[in-house]
């Protein structure tokens, strides 16, 4: 069956392989033994994790959400069999209180965040996230609307755009590529991918240029990250995600930079642990944790699942659950605790010591 853009929805089913796809139905399945359960799936892509959830749970209910209108009618047609308990809904993944809201529900069972850019937006050569294919520079995950990566690059001042590859791109030769792209741009206007990955490959040392792959994957991360705001749309939607867990709720996220990974470990560990003094022998009320860790540190994959999935390469996975027994809302006495122990826990206006990788 043909997609949006002329694609066999079949033949992108066939290709897609959803990243720890075992792990993840894992760790949320406790969650979702509960009567009319309801999971969310924030970047429900091409719908691989979200049709296993369904598959394993013939009660649960999906919310799916995806700003990217061309996945959300290929998912749409792959979760046809289950549309009698599936809201499609086009939003950011920081949307979530309004499209809870707009749909009538208090509360999720549980969610799952698949970060980064999608399997179609990658595969499909007119979207422009690719350094290794030709291809208009648009990088808008949303193609209704917003600035394009073309946009970006022409008409950003320099030192903004050394200020994105640098942050976003952890790019440290961002001068170097910003001063030819400002170079190429003042002759003529950058619209072409492939043009683009040739400046950048052109303006890194030759040296820095024989490791790391593709010279151009930082650049090119960098501009997708700004065209479609997504750190800002994270930082806010991981909150707003661990708000709407109901008690034994469980959240589990995929992220595949180290930008994505440390918004969502700073998210989740400062609800996993006591806000109080760490002297007394109780918990004062609202100062105890309400979640609890399910990861230890950020799981990676292993060789098997690489092996099967390269693009599961970089992936980093935490997960964790809402306290059944809100430990915040009562004094409660705290478990004992080292001096070793205690030398790792948070306090006000200090820094963590030994906290999770």
């Amino acid at each position: 069956m043909a997609g949006a853009m002329g694609v066999d929805v079949g033949e992108l089913r066939g290709t897609h392989v959803p990243v720890l796809l075992e792990r993840c139905l894992e760790l949320l399945a406790p969650a979702l033994d509960t009567e009319r359960p309801v999971h969310v799936d924030f970047t429900l892509g091409l719908g691989g994790h979200a049709e296993a959830v369904l598959q394993a749970h013939p009660t649960a209910v999906l919310i799916g959400l995806d700003r990217d209108t061309e996945a959300l009618e290929h998912a749409r047609r792959r979760l046809r069999a289950f549309e009698d308990r599936t809201h499609l809904v086009h939003a950011v993944y920081d949307e979530l209180p309004e499209v809870l809201d707009r749909l009538g529900f208090a509360g999720i069972h549980s969610g799952l965040f698949d970060l980064g850019v999608s399997s179609l937006q990658l595969d499909e050569p007119d979207r422009g996230f690719s350094y290794a294919r030709d291809a208009p520079l648009d990088m808008r995950m949303d193609q209704t609307r917003g600035l394009t990566a073309e946009d970006v690059v022409n008409d950003y001042e320099p030192g903004e755009l050394v200020r994105i590859l640098r942050v976003y791109g952890e790019e440290k030769f961002a001068p170097r590529v910003v001063s030819a792209i400002v170079r190429e741009r003042s002759a003529t206007r950058i619209t072409s991918s492939a043009r683009l990955a040739e400046l950048v490959r052109d303006a890194i040392p030759a040296a820095a240029r024989r490791t790391g792959g593709n010279p151009a994957k930082r650049t090119f991360q960098a501009l997708r990250i700004e065209v479609n705001a997504e750190l800002a749309a994270l930082e806010s939607a991981v909150p707003a995600a661990l708000d709407a867990l109901l008690p034994g709720g469980r959240l589990a996220v995929m992220s595949y930079q180290s930008l994505e990974d440390r918004i969502v470990k700073r998210a989740m560990a400062a609800r996993a642990r006591s806000t109080g003094p760490i002297d007394l022998p109780v918990e004062l009320p609202g100062t105890g944790p309400t979640l609890r860790m399910l990861t230890r540190g950020a799981e990676l994959p292993g060789e098997a699942e690489v092996a099967a999935n390269p693009r599961a390469a970089s992936v980093r996975l935490r997960a964790v659950e809402r306290l059944k027994d809100r430990t915040g809302e009562g004094a409660r006495e705290r478990p004992r605790m080292s001096a070793q122990g205690a030398r790792g826990r948070k306090r006000p206006g200090g820094r963590t010591e030994g906290e999770d990788a």
